[in-house]
């Protein structure tokens, strides 16, 4: 770089910052500049290149104008509240937070709240939100989709933002309609496989049986890897029209190609497939009704023939699990769940996880179910295998781990989820709890709110730390009720320390409760400020500006210059 040009990239301006100039002194910057200067001058000049999103290059047509953005925009306290959550950078997580809301945490919660009321992103926006979203995966596609088109038009321009392009359907690029058969039938020829992707998925969402057609015109020609690729796009529109396809497949050369039709046609209750899973699973599993009680009686199947293995079964088991009970595992697992009533003379579910197994195979049998019921999404049976929430352990006739749980609890109904995990945390507390609030609507029903709280405020009077329960406040943080925090209030008090408690714990949750209750308020403001106006409020009469209008420059973000972003062309001008 010339002499004199205050640049270099961004990389190696981190690094000299880092070592200091005195250890390494910048290559650029105008003669007689102290090295400092200098690299906070170069700093500046890289900062407002990156905001710009363009990097120095040579001189080159100009980029077409930015796409427009037909959605409403965003009211304009929100736009200072979104300027102000993508300034933040906290990022406090554990130990003691002090009382002020993490503002990148509530986040996610903000764009949720902003796509569901269809608002577009303001421009000058656009870079720190998609530097955002680079930053953290778990923001993309709520940021992507906010964001909108200009998003797709600014990361071709930048290559730190290209993961936008990645996460488009065929990179951002135009896919034609299903009416388009021509363009449909020569991008499926010739177009490259990330389009050809996306192509075959917006087909599915649309038109099922045209995209399943496409894909059968070239299946054989299709290299194994794609063909595994191509197959799981059929999971969208799934039904049993796609059943000879499938069956089709099942005879695929490749393992893998195998395995994913079989997961599929198992989704369907009426295929083949789970007709010949049902008879094998049936086979193995019986009632015994000699003894006093009925109890059930299992018999894996000897081995794992060619038929199993063209239907998806794998024959190797992996390392410490047996041969025999590996295979009775996917057999079940495979089978519909209605196979039971009339395997177990009529028995409703509940009452046939509540038989007794005889020999030791009660913990695989209903393990296997416990993997039915969720892959069928079956609340029935999840139901009765998740069992009462205050049993002893919490643990239902299947639910061998809290991860089961919360998979089972999935297949639930919101309200009837939340209330059994309030159940679970009202007699377990809330030391096993977090996985299973990770699964329940937000913000959480008043019963499941109601729950953590007094679980709160009981850990409190225990005399332990607040951060032993940091990953349940601050779930409670993002998703209780603000309707909560009346109740909340009474508990911002240091209480009196008991004898026993750890030093200094009261002023400790204190602290916790405030920062709670502050994020509560806040979330409120938040939800108040994107609510559009009711179209019965009274117009305010428009006020003559003293002085031309001007685009509002946005608040300073840390590492940017207090300046205004340049605009997408169509914005700006």
């Amino acid at each position: 770089m010339a002499s004199g040009d205050p640049g270099g990239s961004w990389e190696d301006l981190v690094t000299a910052a880092l070592l200091g100039t005195d250890r390494r002194a910048p290559a650029y910057g105008a003669p007689g500049r102290a090295a400092p200067v200098a690299l906070l001058d170069a700093a500046a000049v890289a900062t407002v290149r990156r905001r710009a999103g363009l990097r120095p290059a040579r001189a080159a047509r100009r980029p077409e104008r930015a796409p427009a953005d037909r959605r409403p925009a965003l009211p304009a306290a929100a736009a200072r509240r979104l300027t102000t959550l993508l300034a933040d950078r906290s990022g406090g997580a554990g130990g003691r937070r002090g009382s002020s809301p993490d503002l990148m945490e509530l986040l996610p919660q903000w764009l949720a709240a902003a796509n569901a009321h269809g608002y577009a992103a303001p421009p000058q926006a656009l870079p720190a939100l998609l530097d955002a979203a680079r930053g953290r995966t778990d923001l993309r596609p709520a940021a992507l989709a906010f964001a909108g088109p200009r998003a797709l038009w600014l990361a071709r321009l930048n290559p730190d933002w290209r993961f936008a392009l990645r996460a488009a359907p065929g990179g951002g690029a135009d896919l034609p309609g299903p009416e388009d058969a021509a363009a449909v039938r020569r991008l499926w020829s010739e177009g490259l496989f990330a389009e050809r992707v996306a192509l075959l998925g917006a087909l599915r969402a649309r038109t099922p049986a045209l995209g399943r057609d496409l894909l059968a015109s070239t299946w054989t020609t299709e290299r194994a890897e794609d063909r595994l690729m191509f197959l799981d796009s059929l999971r969208t529109g799934l039904s049993d029209a796609d059943e000879p396809f499938l069956e089709q497949a099942l005879g695929d050369r490749s393992r893998n190609v195998r395995a994913t039709a079989a997961d599929l046609l198992s989704a369907l209750p009426g295929s083949a497939l789970a007709t010949r899973m049902a008879a094998r699973a049936a086979a193995c599993v019986a009632l015994d009704r000699t003894g006093n009680s009925a109890v059930i009686v299992v018999e894996p199947p000897p081995e794992c023939d060619s038929g199993m293995e063209r239907d998806g079964v794998v024959a190797t088991p992996p390392s410490g699990r047996g041969e025999r009970s590996w295979w009775l595992g996917q057999l079940v697992e495979a089978a519909p769940l209605g196979t039971w009533a009339g395997r177990f003379g009529g028995r409703a579910a509940r009452d046939i996880v509540a038989l007794p197994v005889a020999d030791g195979w009660q913990g695989e049998l209903h393990a296997a179910w416990c993997r039915a019921a969720v892959r069928q999404r079956d609340a029935t049976w999840s139901r009765a295998l998740l069992g009462s929430p205050s049993a002893p352990e919490a643990g239902g006739p299947g639910a061998v781990s809290l991860a089961e749980r919360a998979k089972l609890l999935a297949a639930l109904a919101p309200a009837e989820r939340a209330a059994w995990v309030a159940g679970f945390i009202a007699t377990h507390g809330l030391s096993e709890a977090f996985q299973l609030l990770g699964v329940c609507a937000v913000p959480w029903a008043a019963p499941l709110g109601r729950a953590v709280v007094d679980a709160l405020n009981i850990a409190r009077d225990a005399g332990s730390y607040p951060w032993s329960f940091s990953g349940v406040m601050g779930l409670a943080e993002r998703c209780l009720d603000p309707a909560e925090t009346v109740r909340l209030e009474a508990l911002l008090a240091i209480p009196d320390e008991r004898e026993d408690a750890a030093p200094g714990a009261g002023g400790y949750w204190a602290e916790a409760f405030q920062r709670l209750v502050t994020t509560l308020r806040l979330r409120a403001v938040m939800a108040q400020e994107l609510a559009p106006l009711s179209a019965d409020a009274p117009a305010r009469p428009p006020r003559a500006p003293a002085r031309p209008p001007q685009a509002p420059a946005p608040l300073p973000t840390p590492g940017h210059p207090a300046q205004a972003a340049p605009q997408p062309p169509d914005a700006a001008g």
